[in-house]
C-alpha cells in the first residue's frame, strides 16, 4: 500500500459506493418536497396485483401518489424511466461507464423487470391468503409483490447461464452491489418510519447487530484462514484474500484485503468469481431454509443470513425473499409481523460487517508491512485508509433512517403530511432498485466459472457450510434470541 497525498472527498463523484449514496439522497430529497405540497414523486409507476384473465393496463399499473391518479399508466411508466434513466446515466458518466452501453444495457433491464413484476404480481402469485376472496380466487403462493425477486433472479440466471453473448450485452448495466446499496439508502427511510412507533427495538436490533458481526468476524476469519494454510496449503496472499471474502463482505473485502497486502491482481478476480456463484446458491437456498428450520424465530435467521451471505446485493434479497417466506407463513397462523423488520436484521448485521471492512483492511496492511514482508524502505500505512475503505453507502442508509425518526419525533405533524411521499420512496422506488439487483445478480452469475478455480473452490464451499453458516446461526441466536418484530395492529383496534 503506498503513500499516496488523497483528499478526504477523492472518489466522491467517481465510485459505485458514493453514487448509491447520491442517488439515494436525490430521491429521498424529491419525497421532502411533499412537505412544502409538492409531490415530486406520485408519478412513480407501482404495479399493482391483478387476477388471470381479468387484466388492465389502468388497473395493473398505476402512479403511485394520489395526486397523480389521473395519469395514463404508460405516461407514469415513461416518467419513471425518463427519471431514473437520467440519474442513473448521469451516474455511470461520473463513473467513466461506457455510457452507451449502459444506457442500452439499462433500458433492456427497466423493461424487463417491469414485464417481470407484472407477471409477478399475478394474484395466484402475489395475493395473500386473507385478500383471495377479493380477487375470486381459492388457491394461490402468496408470496406478495416482492415474490417478484424471485422470478427475476430465475430470468436473470437463464440469461446469465444460457444466452451469455445477450449478458455480455447487459454487463455494462448489470451492476448489483450499486442497485442494492442504492436500494439500502432508500430502505433507511423505511426504518425511520417504523422507528417512530418501535424506536427501542430498532435500535435494539442495531446493537444486537454489531455485537454479533463482531463475535462473528472475530471467529470466521482465523478460521478459515488457518484452514487456507494448514489444510490446503495456500500461501499467506491466497489465505488472507480467500478469508477476508467469505468472513466480511466478499468482494468488496477480497479486494481491499488484496489491495492491503499488495496480493497478485488475478487472487480478488478469483475470489470474487466464488463470492458472487456461491451467494447467489446461498440466495437460493438459504430463505426457504431458515423458514422451515426456524418459522418462529425471524430475527434470528435474518441476522443470521446477514452474517453468512457474503456481498449486498445477495444479502438484501435474501433477506427480502427470507421476509417474504416467512410472513406469509406466520400470517397463515394468524400472526401478522409488520414488515421490513426481518429485512432490517438481515441488513443491519450486514452493514457492520462492512463498516469492518476498512478496519481490517488496514490492520492486514499494518501486519503485512511491519511484519510479513518487512522490507527496509517500505511504505508507512496511514490511519486515512480506514476512511477510503469505509463503506460510503452506510453513511446514506444511517441518514435517511434518522433523519426520517427525527423529523417524526420532534415534527410529527410535517412528518405525516409528508409520509406518503415517504411511502413512495421507500416502497416502489426501493422495489424497483432490489428487483434491479435481483435480475443484475443473475445475469453476472456464471456457473461454469467454477471449473479451473481448484482448491479455493473446495476450501470456500468447506468453509462456509462447516463453519460460517453454523457459527453465523449460533452467535445469531444467542445475540437475538426471542426478539421478534412488532405486530400489525389492525385498523379497527387502533
Amino acid at each position: 500500500m503506498s503513500t499516496v497525498n488523497r483528499s478526504w472527498y477523492d472518489g466522491m463523484l467517481t465510485t459505485e459506493d458514493w453514487w448509491a449514496v447520491w442517488l439515494g439522497l436525490i430521491l429521498f430529497g424529491l419525497s421532502l418536497l411533499s412537505i412544502a405540497s409538492v409531490d415530486a414523486v406520485g408519478w412513480m409507476a407501482n404495479v399493482k396485483t391483478w387476477v388471470l384473465g381479468q387484466f388492465e393496463w389502468s388497473k395493473v399499473l398505476v402512479p403511485a401518489g394520489k395526486g397523480y391518479k389521473e395519469m395514463s399508466p404508460f405516461a407514469s411508466w415513461g416518467v419513471t424511466y425518463v427519471v431514473f434513466t437520467g440519474i442513473t446515466c448521469t451516474a455511470a458518466y461520473f463513473m467513466k461507464f461506457n455510457v452507451r452501453k449502459f444506457f442500452l444495457g439499462w433500458t433492456v433491464l427497466f423493461v424487463l423487470l417491469y414485464a417481470i413484476q407484472i407477471v409477478g404480481n399475478e394474484a395466484h402469485l402475489a395475493a395473500t391468503r386473507d385478500t383471495w376472496k377479493k380477487y375470486g380466487i381459492t388457491a394461490g403462493l402468496s408470496l406478495t409483490g416482492e415474490g417478484s425477486y424471485i422470478l427475476a433472479l430465475i430470468v436473470g440466471l437463464i440469461i446469465g447461464n444460457f444466452f451469455k453473448g445477450f449478458a455480455e450485452f447487459l454487463k455494462e448495466a448489470a451492476k448489483p452491489e450499486w442497485f442494492i446499496k442504492t436500494g439500502i439508502v432508500l430502505l433507511g427511510i423505511k426504518l425511520g418510519l417504523t422507528s417512530m412507533q418501535a424506536a427501542g427495538f430498532a435500535f435494539e436490533i442495531m446493537i444486537a447487530g454489531a455485537a454479533a458481526a463482531f463475535v462473528a468476524y472475530m471467529l470466521f476469519w482465523p478460521i478459515v484462514y488457518t484452514m487456507g494454510r494448514k489444510l490446503f496449503g495456500l500461501s499467506r496472499p491466497a489465505a488472507a484474500v480467500l478469508s477476508s471474502g467469505i468472513s466480511i463482505c466478499g468482494v468488496s473485502a477480497s479486494i481491499a484485503t488484496a489491495g492491503a497486502i499488495r496480493a497478485k491482481p488475478a487472487l480478488p478476480v478469483m475470489v470474487s468469481t466464488l463470492v458472487v456463484i456461491f451467494a447467489t446458491f446461498e440466495l437460493i437456498i438459504l430463505p426457504g431454509f431458515y423458514t422451515w428450520v426456524a418459522p418462529d424465530q425471524p430475527i434470528v435467521n435474518g441476522a443470521a443470513m446477514g452474517m453468512t451471505v457474503k456481498t449486498d446485493g445477495a444479502d438484501a434479497a435474501a433477506g427480502a425473499v427470507l421476509e417474504v417466506l416467512m410472513r406469509t407463513r406466520a400470517a397463515a397462523d394468524g400472526i401478522n409481523w409488520q414488515e421490513g423488520w426481518i429485512l432490517t436484521s438481515s441488513i443491519a448485521t450486514k452493514i457492520w460487517i462492512d463498516v469492518f471492512i476498512g478496519v481490517w483492511a488496514f490492520v492486514l496492511a499494518m501486519i503485512w508491512v511491519y511484519k510479513v514482508e518487512r522490507k527496509p524502505g517500505q511504505s508507512t500505512v496511514a490511519a486515512s485508509e480506514i476512511w477510503f475503505r469505509f463503506p460510503k453507502f452506510v453513511l446514506g442508509y444511517l441518514f435517511t433512517w434518522l433523519f426520517v425518526l427525527w423529523l417524526g419525533l420532534s415534527m410529527p405533524e410535517v412528518a405525516k403530511s409528508a409520509k406518503g411521499a415517504f411511502d413512495i420512496a421507500a416502497g416502489p422506488m426501493r422495489g424497483l432498485m432490489f428487483g434491479l439487483t435481483f435480475l443484475a445478480i443473475g445475469v453476472i452469475t456464471d456457473f461454469s466459472k467454477l471449473k479451473g478455480l481448484g482448491r479455493l473452490a473446495l476450501l470456500y464451499a468447506i468453509a462456509l457450510v462447516g463453519v460460517i453458516a453454523p457459527i453465523a446461526y449460533l452467535v445469531a441466536w444467542i445475540f437475538h434470541n426471542g426478539m421478534m418484530p412488532p405486530l400489525v395492529i389492525p385498523a379497527a383496534a387502533g
